[in-house]
């Protein structure tokens, strides 16, 4: 079976390097764990007293995962991060001490839901900021808020924006700075301390080292710096952080030399995915190497070898091909490779995380 090889420690050693940077800047942050679809192994050898300490929630946008995160650790403060919906207002209250709202609905399903919980849920209300994903269109805020003061049950902490999610906007000093004024407007306003202006996620680091972020920016929801190590926003390694995190190996389960182009008629019921081939090279061979795992477990686009001499063939439900080329190391002219030998591959965010939701991948924690 194919192996994700998670290297624990060095992401343990990641989160406490962030709760150190965020200290040292007078910012609070939540954990965001999604990647790891509530992995229960991962919860425990994770988040460990040590590595928790300093962190102000840990968060996922999947209540089945926050109810794993409570049965690990029925203490940890948790942050749903995304908007419910208003179905689940009932669950959202029992395992998210907080979470991130942009529906007027949703938010008085949620005060019904704490009311008969005899609880206090607490929300973080989203701003548009131009992303156009979740968000209270600005010219509604004071309207918004208005309406949510007056809920028995809810208490509002804070205004929040996400930029860079999918149309890649840029979370620059003058769209934050737009979040923090909304912040002072609605504090004036209606005479209430908004404790959180969360404007942060993975893509705003840089802002931060940088000294190009408003002060009153408080609070970042930070995922993938925290396991790959790394900023979005440039794709590169953040404050001497761990990248090396994560490594995919697949076994050879079939080595032959095979022709390039497939013969036969092609139709088009096929489920898998193929590159494109040369019709002039109809005579021509190479070595195929087939592996185990397929487009359930991952897309191929999302992982990825060193080794020039592989190039991708064709991927099916449970199996990927790929061209070893002349199958010889160059040194020695002996086979590189053989049946039974892995394929070592490195993999984005997207790729760790559905290998990590794939029943038929071997997770092993170092």
């Amino acid at each position: 079976m194919a192996e994700l090889i998670i290297y624990a420690e060095r992401i343990k050693s990641n989160i406490k390097t962030l709760s150190s940077f965020f200290e040292k800047n007078n910012i609070e942050w939540s954990l965001v764990t999604k990647v790891f679809s509530g992995d229960k192994t991962f919860l425990k050898a994770i988040l460990t007293p040590d590595v928790t300490k300093k962190i102000n929630s840990v968060g996922d946008s999947r209540l089945t995962s926050l109810r794993n995160l409570r049965e690990v650790n029925p203490n940890i403060r948790t942050i749903y991060i995304k908007p419910p919906a208003n179905i689940y207002a009932d669950d959202v209250v029992e395992y998210a001490d907080i979470s991130l709202n942009s529906s007027l609905t949703t938010i008085k399903r949620l005060n019904e839901a704490a009311k008969k919980k005899k609880k206090t849920h607490q929300i973080i209300i989203m701003i548009e900021l131009g992303e156009l994903r979740e968000g209270v269109k600005r010219d509604d805020i004071l309207g918004f808020y208005e309406q949510i003061f007056e809920l028995s049950n809810i208490e509002v902490i804070g205004i929040g924006s996400n930029l860079g999610c999918m149309y890649g906007v840029e979370p620059t000093y003058d769209k934050l700075l737009q979040l923090s004024l909304y912040k002072e407007l609605i504090s004036a306003k209606f005479n209430k301390d908004l404790k959180y202006v969360s404007g942060g996620t993975s893509i705003t680091l840089p802002l931060i080292e940088n000294k190009s972020i408003p002060k009153e920016i408080n609070h970042f929801r930070i995922g993938e710096a925290a396991f790959f190590g790394i900023s979005p926003l440039e794709n590169k390694q953040f404050h001497n952080l761990y990248t090396e995190t994560f490594e995919f190996y697949a076994n050879i389960i079939e080595l032959e030399e095979k022709k390039i182009v497939p013969d036969g008629v092609i139709n088009e019921a096929n489920i898998g995915h193929t590159t494109d081939y040369n019709e002039n090279d109809v005579q021509e061979t190479s070595y195929k190497a087939i592996l185990d795992f397929g487009m359930l477990d991952v897309d191929k686009n999302d992982i990825h070898t060193d080794d020039t001499d592989i190039s991708f063939v064709g991927i099916t439900s449970d199996m990927l091909v790929i061209d070893v080329g002349l199958n010889k190391n160059k040194k020695t002219g002996k086979p590189k490779y053989k049946v039974g030998d892995k394929i070592k591959f490195k993999l984005n965010y997207m790729g760790v995380a559905r290998l990590l939701s794939s029943k038929f991948i071997d997770k092993i924690y170092r």
